[in-house]
């Protein structure tokens, strides 16, 4: 891969056996350098959060991607290589037999929306609701406990999409829209407002909501929780004036929360019941090298206990420290948003049970994120994972089904975490292990890290490695599909 000028514009230009290609030398996602990414069959994978593009047309084949990136095209002559003209995607068609007339979405989060852009990406033609209980359009939720709680991000970098893209793909956004009733015999939704909507297709991406705290003489909104856009600015609001806050949670969120908060010079106190934090999802040496990296930056840590009491400012932990805190911010997880399935009749287990297309137990009703739970060829048990590039490639692979292709969802679940300038990538799912591999340096920030259970390696994470994870999910991929 070589990168290049052309005019204003950077292209990567792509040797892959005796063909040349001249793609887009930055992501679509967050502008990614592709040069530093992995190719792979016909496929080009962004290194900082495993996006991938269709190597001869630009297409985003999978989240967080959402948007293609340009091809031109390449003349040979001799041994000289000539980058030429932008080339221009085809409008494609969809055999009318067999597609829904009508798709409905309930959710406004990444699966919802990375399914209404492959609809129209896919030249779907027909009616396109989307039901979002939230009251903002969707927004980039991975940024509010990172840049965006930080101060480094602005209002506008938060959409995912102009208001006007909803109208000029004839999406019919509804916010504020509250689904109470499902019906999957007459094929209905109905809102709290008493509007329903009709569907020949239905995607649930309801998403997950917070776990809460119950905390004796705690004010009515006194504890912060961060879910929504809406969330995310009370906590700025409330923290502008503030001296000192608690996190209450050593959460991948409490502790991005964390993270941000100190970037704003607010003295942050985490408290979680834990001896170490996410020694659960890391393992004991990951998570005592993140605790440091965290007191490092100033964050004081109040592990091995639980908040009792909270009066006024003063809060009380159960090894009895009283803390004076300005604001309490509760990152204590979330669980899966499933009343309209569970009322609906839809079969759950800890989620709502979908099948290799992600189609649930009743038909034309697909879920997808954080509610769906299916059988994951890799760890061979059935998941349910709460990440947002999960519920995007979902969200994806959904909409396809819809359409009749009929595609088993197949990829690896990827996220990444940000602690200050500290990334960690992991690739995989591993709810229990019984070993942990650690080659390389915590210290240097260059590791990688298998989480494996026998012989079988369940999930990697990865510091400084990003190269190495995208060879990973690749190689992982490669075997699931005997290739």
């Amino acid at each position: 891969m070589l990168r290049a000028a052309l005019g204003d514009e950077s292209v990567l230009l792509v040797r892959r056996g005796q063909e040349v290609f001249a793609i887009a030398a930055e992501c679509s996602h967050y502008h990614g350098p592709l040069a530093e990414g992995l190719l792979a069959g016909n496929t080009l994978r962004c290194p900082l959060h495993h996006a991938c593009f269709d190597l001869r047309t630009g297409e985003a084949l999978r989240a967080p991607a959402l948007d293609p990136i340009s091809c031109w095209r390449v003349e040979r002559r001799g041994d000289r290589i000539f980058v030429g003209d932008k080339l221009t995607a085809p409008a494609r068609r969809l055999s009318k037999a067999g597609v829904p007339r009508s798709v409905l979405i309930v959710g406004g989060g990444a699966a919802a929306i990375a399914a209404a852009i492959t609809l129209r990406r896919e030249g779907y033609e027909g009616s396109l609701t989307m039901l979002s209980a939230d009251d903002s359009a969707p927004y980039d939720r991975p940024n509010l406990s990172k840049d965006f709680l930080a101060g480094n991000a602005p209002d506008e970098w938060m959409p995912l999409r102009s208001p006007e893209f909803y109208s000029d793909h004839r999406i019919d956004l509804v916010l504020n829209a509250h689904a109470t009733s499902l019906d999957v015999g007459s094929r209905r939704v109905t809102l709290s407002s008493g509007r329903d909507f009709s569907y020949d297709a239905l995607l649930l991406a309801t998403g997950a909501e917070p776990n809460r705290l119950d905390i004796a003489g705690a004010a009515e909104g006194q504890i912060c929780y961060l879910r929504t856009f809406a969330d995310c600015r009370a906590i700025i609001a409330k923290v502008a004036s503030a001296a000192r806050v608690a996190v209450v949670g050593a959460s991948f969120i409490g502790l991005e929360v964390a993270a941000s908060l100190r970037a704003r010079g607010i003295e942050t106190h985490v408290i979680a019941p834990e001896a170490v934090p996410m020694e659960h999802i890391l393992g004991t040496e990951v998570g005592r090298f993140l605790q440091g990296w965290h007191q490092s930056h100033g964050v004081i840590f109040h592990l091995g206990t639980t908040v009792k009491q909270l009066q006024g400012r003063l809060l009380t932990l159960t090894d009895q420290t009283r803390l004076e805190v300005d604001v309490v911010v509760a990152g204590i997880g979330v669980h899966p948003a499933v009343a309209l399935a569970q009322a609906a009749g839809l079969a759950l287990d800890r989620g709502v049970l979908v099948d290799e297309y992600l189609q649930t137990s009743a038909p034309g009703v697909f879920a997808a994120g954080d509610i769906a739970r299916w059988s994951d060829r890799y760890s061979g048990e059935r998941i349910r994972v709460e990440h947002w590039v999960v519920a995007e490639r979902q969200g994806q692979a959904a909409a396809r089904n819809m359409l009749g292709y009929a595609e088993p969802f197949q990829a690896v679940p990827f996220f990444w975490s940000q602690h200050y300038d500290l990334k960690i990538n992991y690739l995989g799912h591993a709810e229990r292990w019984d070993r942990v591999d650690i080659d390389g340096s915590l210290e240097a920030h260059n590791c990688a890290v298998s989480y494996r259970r026998g012989d079988r390696r369940l999930a990697r994470a990865t510091i400084g490695r990003d190269l190495e994870s995208l060879q990973a999910e690749w190689a992982q991929e490669s075997r699931a599909h005997g290739s």
